[in-house]
């Protein structure tokens, strides 16, 4: 049962990082008018879809990532060339709601001619050849286009990416990473209200044969002071200053069933003295609250912004990189460990994804914002085509070193 319950809780972490930051992407998009064809939960083939509205949502079989599809961003409808025998069907008011591109002989209640002339993104029409006559038809804004059975509503230029302001575009891409932000600021915060305020340092146990047993130290014990220095419920200041002092003898005030008592404590030569240590806690303050979580937040960004710096100066060894693999498994050591250290992790990896997101590298968030800075600088877009193959050559990069990171996962579970 305890396999079954980590491996839940692996699925739903995916779930909730790749849905959270997908859609902070949807949510600004709708916003600014844009049409959304597609919000996608994992790559590959898909497991289940369904459309609402004029979005479809699919769920893919690989979890790692997803994507929300807007009009415009790529070439996403076949063209309709003049010439071209079509059939479209009218609403009562003569407006086409539907364009059929191919099948036209199974097409009911259709009207059927060649193309003379259309328009699908500003003037929005049709003008068709129907025997020896023409006729002009408005095409509805959200009218479908049908071919090999699948229907695709046309986007106009209004409600394509590439049409709104800069400020609108910048904010759907950035919303995707600030969502991340956001999600791991809240579970840090659950954290520190779960986890309470400590009221003192306390000695949960020893490991056996240690300065700190041979010492004559007991479970229970609350740390006063080491040296002279008052510890209270600091547990930083307590690891730093006994880790700062390998063989050297420490004199330790300690208090045992409320009496208080010196003893006499050498670390070896590691700074070590072999306990655990633990703490009575309180509830945390409003204030606490704040601060617990800055602490947090502020603590784990440097550690993952000191870690990108060692990638970029090629400061690593390839068994320090992890793919989807070696996430899987630390989530499930943290999952196995309680729900404190479970939501720990996800929110370390939901700020991890939002900092990572926000790389100036090709194919990721921070790429499109740059080309997009550049486009408010220069007052005209970068060529879409370029721009194109920046993204693409950076997927494709991507792949590549998710390969080789699950690659050496792999093996790293082998030699293990």
């Amino acid at each position: 049962m305890g396999s079954i319950e980590t491996g839940l809780k692996i699925v739903l972490m995916f779930f909730v990082l790749v849905t959270i930051h997908e859609w902070g992407h949807f949510y600004f998009a709708k916003r600014a008018g844009i049409l959304v064809r597609e919000f996608a939960i994992g790559f590959g083939p898909k497991l289940f879809s369904y459309k609402k509205g004029e979005t479809r949502y699919t769920l893919r079989l690989l979890p790692f990532g997803g994507y929300v599809r807007m009009a415009g961003e790529d070439p996403e409808i076949v063209q309709i060339q003049d010439g071209q025998t079509i059939a479209v069907k009218l609403n009562k008011d003569n407006q086409v709601t539907k364009l059929y591109l191919d099948q036209l002989d199974q097409r009911a209640n259709v009207i059927q001619g060649a193309v003379q002339q259309i328009d699908l993104e500003k003037d929005l029409f049709v003008k068709l050849e129907v025997g020896d006559e023409q006729v002009r038809y408005p095409v509805q804004p959200d009218a479908l286009m049908v071919t090999r059975g699948v229907e695709t509503q046309i986007a106009p230029l209004d409600r394509q990416f590439g049409s709104k302001t800069v400020g609108q575009r910048f904010l759907s891409i950035l919303m995707g990473p600030v969502m991340n932000f956001l999600l791991a600021a809240v579970l840090f915060l659950t954290l520190v209200i779960m986890q309470g305020v400590p009221t003192n340092v306390k000695v949960d146990k020893l490991e056996p044969g240690r300065p700190s047993e041979k010492a004559g130290l007991m479970a229970g014990d609350v740390i006063v002071s080491v040296n002279q220095e008052t510890i209270g419920d600091n547990r930083e200041k307590f690891m730093k200053v006994v880790g700062s002092s390998p063989n050297q003898k420490m004199n330790w005030v300690i208090q045992r069933s409320g009496v208080e008592k010196k003893i006499e404590i050498t670390p070896d030569e590691n700074g070590k003295v072999g306990v655990y240590i633990t703490g009575d806690k309180r509830s945390a303050s409003f204030g606490e609250t704040l601060k617990g979580t800055y602490n947090y937040v502020s603590t784990s960004t440097v550690g993952i912004l000191d870690g990108f710096k060692k990638l970029v100066l090629g400061q690593f060894k390839m068994d320090d990189l992890g793919g989807p693999v070696r996430i899987v498994q630390v989530t499930g050591e943290f999952a196995s460990h309680g729900s404190e250290s479970y939501i720990y992790w996800v929110a370390l990896l939901s700020l991890y994804l939002g900092l990572f997101n926000l790389l100036p590298f090709p194919a990721l968030d921070g790429s499109r914002l740059v080309f997009l800075a550049i486009e408010a600088v220069r007052g005209k877009p970068v060529d879409p085509n370029r721009e194109s193959m920046v993204h693409f050559i950076g997927f494709a990069m991507l792949m590549l070193l998710m390969v080789a990171v699950t690659y050496n996962d792999i093996l790293r579970l082998i030699k293990s």
